[in-house]
């Protein structure tokens, strides 16, 4: 463990956040990949009597191997690897070749529904333990809010190292997708394990998974809409949520951000519209002429220009959700709070080759300010973290996670009320020297997976408490006058590392 983690276990309880190997924003490009002129550029003619060369080469192994080996091949299998190798040597964690079951599931989370469990996932090309001396076991990037996976209590960051007893460190991402996929109603079992010690197995009920794309209600005054992933229907269900507060006579507007991984740069760029009265959105550069693009708002806005708008914030905050986060701030139109995001600035293409197809980086991107956030996120402009909780925490916490109480106290009292909520959280926080509130959580959480989750819990959220502390506090306007922009505060911080140095 590095030092933070031997000082203090930050639980994905509470921060619900992750670093994922997988988040994107992307344009789905309807064609297969086979020299587009459009989108090329120019080589040299040495550069291409190399090309020629190298295809030549690769033309001929390919062809002997068909021969030659041992034991007769597939050449699909021999093309699919050779395209997986290419993508490797980039050394860029977002440019991949994506077998039929990821172009299957790219669009069955960007389009439509699918039968399975509603976790986004991630795995390790290699099986095994790898070059980090880690397995290569299953990562939650995120679950899909109101499906099997996030009403067990599955967070991003879960490791799930067993399905139907078979390690996941020992198959491939196409074999655990068919495992956690298939027939609504149909069970898979699985192992989770969450930071370092704590493992516990579910069972999960299969069911149509309809993939999510915003929840909304008012808070008082306040408009409170959250954005789960950025799909072609996240502008128009925004837009009817935005109609609702308008119905209701709101004041505020929180535009929560927190664990949407991303998606579709259009739709990122058409939520931007929703706030922005013209002017700049994003800019991606790269070295295909083509895609060097400014995406600019509409004239005209749906969120009146007099509304104090925040954005909550997050570490798994990504990608598109930076797209938004960064255009509002850097424009003025908006406050952060919350948590530094994940990091993401740079745009991909996805092509499909038959079933099969391939994500390649294409562009940066750049916020209004012209700051580049690959790599170093965007920093709230208040900072509000959840509470740190000790190894001993994780100990007890684990205690009762296997001793199965609070599902317990959910099946004798699945009516149970506040007031027994707080009896029976008060009785775990005397035996297991756990937080009250953390204990009241898990017991609402459990009571929440047999029904709609609520939209927000702002008795738990201390993000969502600050920005409605902060409208009413009268402080919004002087708070958003004194915000930096992206670049200025990237330039402090090259200037602080220097002067360090």
């Amino acid at each position: 463990m590095d030092n933070r983690q031997n000082k203090s276990f930050k639980l994905v309880w509470i921060t619900a956040t992750a670093v994922f190997c997988v988040l994107f924003a992307f344009v789905l490009i309807p064609m297969a990949a086979q020299g587009n002129s459009s989108s090329s550029t120019t080589l040299s003619p040495r550069s291409s009597a190399q090309i020629q060369n190298y295809t030549s080469s690769m033309q001929g192994v390919f062809d002997f191997i068909l021969r030659s080996y041992i034991e007769e091949v597939d050449p699909k299998t021999l093309f699919e690897g050779a395209l997986k190798g290419m993508f490797e040597a980039l050394d860029d964690p977002y440019s991949v070749f994506m077998p039929e079951s990821e172009m299957s599931d790219l669009s069955h989370t960007t389009q439509g529904n699918f039968g399975g469990v509603g976790l986004h996932i991630t795995k390790p090309t290699y099986l095994g333990i790898g070059p980090n001396g880690k397995p290569s076991y299953v990562e939650v990037a995120s679950p899909i809010e109101d499906t099997p996976g996030w009403r067990a209590g599955i967070n991003p960051g879960d490791l799930i190292i067993e399905v139907n007893g078979i390690s996941t460190d020992t198959i491939t991402m196409d074999e655990v997708l068919g495992m956690l996929r298939g027939v609504p109603g149909d069970t898979v079992r699985i192992v989770i394990r969450r930071g370092e010690r704590l493992e516990f197995p579910l069972t999960l009920t299969k069911a149509v998974i309809e993939v999510p794309t915003v929840k909304h209600a008012m808070i008082g005054d306040t408009g409170y809409l959250k954005l789960i992933s950025f799909t072609p229907m996240t502008a128009d269900r925004a837009v009817e949520a935005i109609n609702e507060f308008k119905a209701n006579n709101y004041k505020n507007l929180i535009l929560d951000l927190r664990n949407n991984y991303g998606g579709r740069l259009d739709s990122a760029v058409e939520i931007a519209n929703l706030f922005l009265d013209g002017g700049l959105v994003v800019r991606t550069r790269s070295r295909i002429a083509s895609e060097n693009r400014d995406f600019v708002a509409r004239r005209g806005t749906v969120v009146s220009p007099d509304i104090p708008v925040i954005v909550l914030i997050n570490g798994a905050s990504a990608s598109a959700s930076e797209i938004v986060a960064g255009a509002l701030k850097d424009r003025g139109r908006a406050y952060l709070v919350g948590e530094n995001t994940f990091g993401k600035g740079s745009v991909q293409q996805v092509y499909p080759l038959n079933e099969t197809g391939f994500r390649i980086t294409i562009a940066r991107y750049f916020t209004p300010s012209d700051a580049n956030i690959d790599k170093s996120g965007i920093p709230p402009d208040r900072e509000v973290k959840f509470p740190e909780y000790t190894e001993e925490d994780v100990v007890h916490l684990s205690e009762l996670i296997n001793a199965d109480k609070i599902p317990e106290f959910v099946r004798q009292n699945p009516r149970a009320n506040a007031a027994q909520i707080e009896a029976f959280a008060v009785t775990l926080e005397k035996e297991y020297q756990l937080d009250l509130a953390l204990l009241k959580r898990l017991v609402r959480n459990e009571l929440n997976r047999t029904e709609i989750a609520p939209v927000y819990d702002l008795e738990y959220d201390v993000q969502l408490q600050e920005a409605i502390n902060i409208f009413r506090s009268g402080s919004f306007q002087n708070l958003l006058r004194n915000a930096k922009s992206i670049k200025a505060i990237q330039e402090e911080r090259e200037i602080d590392l220097a002067q360090a140095s």
